[in-house]
């Protein structure tokens, strides 16, 4: 009881460490000169007042963020086109745009609007994409993601994840003994953060359900952790695991039907995974060692953290027989693990022999190649785009808590601005409707 006392406490500890270490579009801090030139012209607008979103602008920010494409400075562009008819080739040749994307936006009545916009390539001197869409003056980021998702996909055959969601975590702090917790819903770049949750408690690891309904989290709001499944449109909340000792770390499955979760019910932090209708439970690890953080490989494969090889390092067990398989050999840390959709890339907190900085790699399961993606020095809850190109991660900048954006080329990185001063545990959502 007294070495289960002491696990407890420092698992407790770190997770409430780990909280204490967006209204605004992303800030790009850095880019690269690799990535395919392209250039974004400011949209036409056909209004009496203007628009409150610069929605070019918003592509431009998204197609940099993939680390695939460099947009080019507006204040460089020899001429500003808003129909493909309008765009003259040797213009952007002269400028070194590969690709040109011009809109035109119309009111169309009220609060309604149009835009057509089209996607231009300079080498082949002709129009490849030519689309409208419509929606709201309230929608107009929402408007831009689908056009960055559009040209993406054309351009590199990748469905763009542009028009996804973003789970994090805000710790408000008023006083010693006074701390506000929430819960954050927002656009992938920070933009329109809703408060889903608040708490005077700790909560921790959020996590979207595949169909993006529902979120599983942590809360401390009993002063012990609990495992709760929350669903977003009714804001309706369940409580899903309340054993004794501690209830951590829930992961969905693929198929939305099952939790894996860490629980020490039986005297050792252990992962269990439950049948979310009949509230079955079964356990899939069995070691003196701390097993935690599950995330799901497939409907029928844990991956996870272990310190039975003597340090954290990352396994895969099968929830059908075998032992564990040791998936991580590089570096002398590896956990918190995340799996790109197809399955060949895992994304998880490193740290090299010889060094202290605990960073952000990826591994090729097939080859085994491990690349470390960030410079920051104390990285930790990777989450992955559900195309795998971009991942977000928390670190600390200057005392406080923050939320970066790395492409998984490492060719772009930004900060995700915020209202809040300390930031944690980012969740990305899969693609939604």
């Amino acid at each position: 009881m007294k070495r289960l006392s002491q696990v407890f406490a420092g698992i407790i500890a770190l997770c409430v460490s780990q909280l204490l270490l967006a209204q605004d579009a992303i800030e790009i801090t850095k880019g690269t000169d690799k990535a395919t030139p392209i250039a974004v012209v400011p949209f036409g607008w056909q209004g009496s007042a203007p628009l409150p979103e610069d929605m070019a602008q918003i592509v431009g920010n998204d197609l940099r963020n993939s680390g695939m494409f460099a947009p080019l400075e507006r204040n460089n562009m020899l001429s500003y086109p808003v129909r493909g008819e309008e765009i003259n080739a040797r213009d952007w040749r002269m400028i070194g745009a590969d690709y040109v994307v011009v809109g035109q936006v119309n009111s169309t009545g009220g609060e309604n609007l149009d835009l057509t916009y089209s996607l231009y390539s300079v080498a082949r001197e002709e129009v490849l994409l030519l689309r409208s869409i419509s929606g709201t003056r309230t929608q107009l980021r929402d408007i831009a993601h689908h056009l960055s998702d559009e040209v993406f996909k054309e351009l590199t055959g990748i469905q763009g994840a542009f028009n996804t969601k973003l789970l994090y975590v805000a710790a408000e702090r008023f006083s010693v003994d006074n701390t506000r917790y929430t819960l954050q819903r927002s656009d992938y770049d920070g933009a329109r953060a809703v408060t889903l949750l608040q708490s005077r408690e700790p909560i921790l690891s959020p996590s979207y359900s595949p169909d993006g309904e529902r979120i599983a989290y942590v809360s401390f709001e009993s002063r012990r952790p609990e495992i709760y499944v929350h669903y977003i449109r009714t804001g309706r909340r369940e409580r899903v695991s309340s054993f004794e000792g501690l209830n951590g770390a829930p992961a969905w499955s693929p198929d939305g039907n099952r939790l894996a979760f860490v629980l020490s019910r039986d005297g050792n932090p252990e992962i269990y995974v439950m049948e979310l209708a009949s509230k079955q439970l079964r356990r899939v690890t069995n070691h003196f060692a701390i097993d935690t953080e599950p995330t799901w490989m497939d409907n029928n494969t844990i991956v996870f953290t272990s310190d039975r090889g003597g340090r954290p390092q990352i396994y895969k067990q099968s929830l059908g027989s075998g032992s564990p398989e040791r998936l991580t050999f590089v570096g002398n840390y590896n956990a918190n693990a995340k799996l790109s959709v197809d399955g060949r890339t895992m994304v998880m907190v490193h740290r090299q022999e010889g060094y202290r900085n605990f960073q952000i790699a990826t591994q090729d399961l097939e080859r085994g190649n491990l690349r470390v993606l960030t410079e920051t020095s104390l990285d930790e809850s990777p989450t992955v785009s559900p195309n795998g190109a971009m991942l977000i991660y928390a670190t600390r900048q200057q005392g406080r808590g923050v939320l970066m954006l790395v492409s998984t080329n490492g060719r772009a990185r930004s900060e995700i601005p915020t209202q809040f001063t300390d930031l944690r545990v980012p969740s990305w959502s899969p693609y939604l409707p």
